[in-house]
């Protein structure tokens, strides 16, 4: 009974310490902990229970209570064991199979509580408590085996499902709590019920020490709840919480050796007070050593986080090429995480990813990271292949080799992943996952200005290479240009020069003809011969403009001043234009001023300009309208203006009037047959005067062209 008690109590102390480890380090919100939590209270109950089931000085009743509650919590602690095992390996309820299990479970407790399981108890000649099976033990049993055969049916179909690293976890589990299970319903149910023999009963208790070394070689070797770091640390105090008492024995034997009984109450003390100075002594030495030990057995592969970040932060600013920044990044991780492979799948733009990471890593295909990227909408976490429900996606990552994807957040925009392979010495940790996430705004602000230095590069290769190619084109198409100006100057100064002689032959007979050197003409006549004068004069003057422009293309366009009476001027420029203007119904309106000083003119250039707005003005007014002509000193110049009332110009082309052979739009409509070098021309020799030129326009009322000339004492 002493050895039972023992066994009994070393149970539920290791159960005890494994809740407390799992309360302050993980907590009852994960399911998982929370179904071991369940298991772990069910289990050390059955423990319990199964010790003071076999007190044999307890009165039959409480004994016969005890142990058909033995039997009950036996079916809760299966139960516990199953829900624990479908939550560890990652496994779904099925609603069928969890609602028989329920129902199997529920029918099972109540059958072990009726008198019809357990009908007495009896104790032997052997001093070993018996029972007395009645008609429903049959049943029990059945339910006990079946509840088992699930548990042992869902953790095969885990093992299967695990990936490499974790299957070495699942196989001890499904070893340690396989012959659990068969020890229990071997000793405890099966032999019992056969043969009457309860005499192996305690042996249920050892089987339990099964299950014990299966968790804590899972929590310490494989992370199991990630709760091996307070593991460790509580392995290493055991050890030194031994080492102490058995050093406190040691000391107490040997002075009570030296010493003997001659000092009783004095000796005592002394010894007291020398065992707990040694024990102080060796107490921090003891730790470290420990310490020590436990470390280089347990976290021979871990490293350091501040290490880690410090490695990381070198390494994102060592670079901004894009892939030799993710190539380097890659290698830090796969080393410090001991990951067989890493490798980052990154967006450069819509259309366009790159995929780089550590040597012969599995390239993932794009479509395969769309399918990733769409779990991400609902699944903003790291994805972990070992617990990822969906199939399609457990698929995806198992045939790649994938155990972690970390997505890679810029705000709401998803820049891109970072793929983990399987781990090469265990599996992922919760310490390493909230390593990923602590660092993944780093990567990102990394890849981004990496992406930002790629774009601007690019953007000025390209620019670099179009301004290359649009220059030589320019060079191409302005020397083309140029010949063609060329050869347009030398058109027009050839042609003006060869239309002169003939018009001026023409003129010269049409004259001939008004003055009636060749005979009398009718009035008819008369008229009609002005008109083709006019035209003559006016072929002539036009003649005259491109001869002019084809003289400032070539820098021959030269002003010949001499003191010139520019009222004078006006007044014969009006007076030849009042006949044609009284064809058309127009008047000029000129009143030639007397105090007009000389001023120093190239008179022919200034005829030409007073010539063209005063022809410009009788051309696109409306008929029996009135165009003012006005000369007259204003300050230190000479103002002259011609207004109208006709058609004026457009606000939106008033600034490219006086450009060449620009024509209003409206100019164009109402005379087709203009240049557009008249007002070009007129600028110019203002302009070499060092004159300025006054316009004044308003669409649909007219315009006002004029000069104004410096007037310079002699």
């Amino acid at each position: 009974m002493n050895v039972l008690a023992l066994i009994t109590f070393v149970l539920v102390e290791v159960f005890f310490a494994g809740f407390i480890v799992l309360i302050l380090r993980s907590g009852l919100k994960d399911h998982v902990n929370r179904s071991f939590f369940f298991f772990l209270v069910a289990f050390a109950v059955w423990a319990a229970s199964n010790f003071l089931s076999n007190i044999t000085t307890l009165p039959h009743d409480t004994l016969l209570f005890l142990n058909r509650s033995l039997f009950v919590i036996s079916i809760i602690g299966l139960y516990s064991l199953l829900a624990f095992i479908t939550r560890m390996t990652n496994q779904k309820w099925r609603p069928l199979f969890e609602t028989s299990s329920i129902i199997v479970a529920v029918i099972g407790m109540v059958i072990a509580f009726l008198p019809y399981t357990v009908t007495d108890v009896y104790i032997d000649e052997s001093s070993i408590i018996g029972v007395h099976f009645g008609a429903l033990s049959l049943a029990y049993f059945l339910i006990v085996v079946y509840i088992s055969g699930a548990i042992l049916y869902r953790l095969a179909r885990g093992v299967r499902q695990r990936s490499t690293v974790e299957k070495s976890k699942a196989r001890v589990l499904f070893l340690s709590i396989g012959i659990a299970i068969a020890t229990i319903l071997a000793t405890n149910v099966l032999i019992p019920l056969a043969y009457s023999n309860f005499g192996f009963t305690t042996v249920g208790l050892f089987a339990g020490m099964f299950i014990i070394t299966g968790v804590s070689y899972g929590i310490v070797r494989h992370g199991m709840f990630d709760i091996k770091r307070a593991a460790v640390r509580s392995v290493t105090y055991s050890l030194l919480l031994v080492t102490l008492a058995l050093s406190y024995f040691l000391f107490a034997f040997l002075i009570s050796t030296l010493f003997g009984n001659v000092l009783v109450d004095t000796g005592q003390a002394i010894s007291g007070v020398v065992i707990s100075l040694a024990l102080a002594l060796i107490f921090q030495p003891l730790r470290l050593f420990f310490d020590k030990i436990t470390n280089k057995i347990f976290y021979k592969n871990e490293y350091v986080v501040d290490n880690f970040f410090a490695s990381l932060n070198r390494t994102l600013v060592s670079t901004t090429d894009l892939r030799s920044l993710l190539q380097r990044v890659s290698s830090l991780i796969a080393v410090t995480l001991k990951s067989e492979q890493t490798f980052f799948f990154i967006h450069t733009d819509v259309n366009h990813h790159v995929t780089v990471g550590t040597q012969d890593y599995m390239k993932l295909p794009a479509a395969d990271a769309k399918d990733l990227e769409d779990y991400f909408d609902t699944n903003p976490n790291i994805l972990q292949a070992s617990l990822v429900e969906d199939h399609h996606i457990r698929r995806l990552l198992q045939s790649h080799k994938i155990e972690l994807v970390m997505p890679l957040m810029q705000g709401t925009e998803r820049i891109g992943l970072l793929c983990l392979g399987e781990h090469l010495n265990d599996i992922y940790t919760r310490r390493d996952l909230r390593v990923l996430e602590t660092v993944s705004d780093e990567l990102v602000i990394a890849i981004q200005n990496a992406l930002s230095i790629d774009e601007v590069k690019d953007l000025n290769a390209h620019l670099e290479q179009r301004i290359d190619a649009a220059t030589k084109e320019l060079r191409a198409s302005n020397a083309q240009l140029q010949k063609l100006d060329e050869a347009k100057d030398e058109f027009i100064s050839m042609a003006s020069h060869q239309l002169r002689t003939p018009l001026t032959s023409i003129k010269g007979y049409i004259s001939m003809l008004i003055d009636g050197d060749v005979g009398k003409v009718s009035k008819e006549q008369e008229h009609l011969l002005q008109e083709a004068f006019i035209s003559s004069e006016r072929m002539v003057r036009l003649i005259g403009d491109f001869l002019n422009v084809s003289r400032l293309q070539t820098g021959k366009f030269l002003i010949d001043k001499h003191p010139t009476d520019l009222a004078k001027l006006v007044g014969q420029e009006v007076a030849s234009l009042v006949p044609n203007a009284n064809a058309h119904g127009m008047k000029f309106v000129y009143k030639q001023p007397k105090n007009i000083p000389l001023l120093e003119l190239d008179e022919n250039k200034i005829h030409q300009v007073v010539m063209n707005f005063c022809d410009n003005a009788m051309y696109y007014s409306k008929e029996n309208s009135k165009i003012d002509v006005k000369l007259a000193v204003v300050g230190n110049f000479v103002e002259f203006t011609v207004k109208d009332t006709g058609i004026g110009v457009p606000l939106a082309e008033q600034k490219q009037l006086f450009g060449k052979f620009f024509r209003a739009t409206n100019a164009r409509m109402q005379r087709p047959d203009g240049t557009g070098v008249g007002l070009f021309l007129a600028k110019k020799v203002i302009d070499a005067h060092n004159g300025r030129m006054l316009f004044e326009s308003q669409e649909g009322k007219g315009s006002t062209f004029g000069f104004r000339l410096p007037i310079k004492k002699r």
